[in-house]
């Protein structure tokens, strides 16, 4: 992964949402080495902040906070919000609330640039037998698939009306291992999403991309052609972990919904322990 020189750092100030979180904790030593200054928020408890940080217990619901939040930053990594599937009250709050307020500071204080968390389950009540890319239609999975699309659309809307330049990263499985057979599929390695996000930092123009988050897997249900142009290449792949689930023939039960679409246990409001 090529990474800028500490002396030619192109940002003074990026912004991570969402920092003491799973993706938020891996993401934050390398934007040291792409700003001077990283500021963290979330409203769990952060780590110290190191020399070059600025820690903030921001609620992304309370507007005039995050109008604070923002201001001086010039491109924001959002990774905030609730990533399971929840209370629909929760979810207004966190993640339709708390984008929007988002988004409104942006245009505020004229920040250019953001790299928007989304995920699959935006479109996980397509079958498992299609290949999707960019342009393929939402199907949310779940309430907090509902709130992703959300978050999409009002990037859209942002770029269309305010020329705010979003990447949509629809994330797969993001964890050490896959933790069931779909994430054979989904995996993320963490170097991979690291470099998806900096491919979406650093690409001098993007408009409005859709970008599939998933590592080299030898099975693919995303097709990240259309957004070739912000140069992932992923690295990693699934196919490390092809002894952890055994091989199994079709049963009865192949007919299971949760088998059937790209979104697992998702589609039957039975979400998995952990996010993706």
């Amino acid at each position: 992964m090529n990474q800028p020189n500490a002396a030619d750092k192109p940002f003074k100030r990026l912004l991570l949402t969402g920092a003491a979180g799973n993706l938020g904790r891996q993401l934050r030593g390398a934007l040291a080495q792409w700003a001077d200054v990283v500021r963290l928020s979330d409203i769990a408890p952060l780590d110290d902040a190191a020399s070059h940080e600025e820690v903030s217990a921001v609620d992304l619901a309370d507007r005039d906070k995050v109008m604070q939040l923002v201001e001086g930053v010039d491109a924001i990594v959002h990774l905030g919000g609730i990533s399971i599937d929840a209370p629909f009250d929760d979810l207004i709050e966190a993640n339709i609330r708390g984008t929007y307020n988002l988004y409104e500071a942006a245009r505020r204080y004229g920040v250019k640039r953001i790299v928007f968390a989304s995920s699959n389950h935006a479109i996980g009540f397509h079958p498992v037998t299609e290949v999707l890319d960019a342009d393929s239609p939402m199907r949310p999975d779940s309430l907090y698939g509902v709130t992703k699309c959300f978050g999409e659309s009002l990037s859209r809307y942002y770029f269309d009306r305010f020329g705010i330049e979003t990447v949509c990263l629809r994330i797969g499985s993001s964890f050490e291992e896959p933790k069931n057979p779909r994430m054979l599929v989904t995996y993320l390695s963490y170097r991979d999403f690291i470099e998806l996000v900096r491919c979406s930092l650093f690409t001098n123009r993007v408009g409005h991309a859709v970008v599939y988050g998933a590592s080299d897997n030898p099975v693919k249900w995303w097709d990240n052609a259309k957004a070739g142009f912000i140069g992932f290449n992923p690295q990693d792949s699934s196919t490390q972990f092809n002894g952890l689930f055994p091989v199994t023939a079709p049963s009865a039960e192949r007919d299971d919904p949760a088998q059937r679409f790209q979104g697992g246990a998702f589609v039957l409001g039975e979400p998995m322990e952990r996010k993706r």
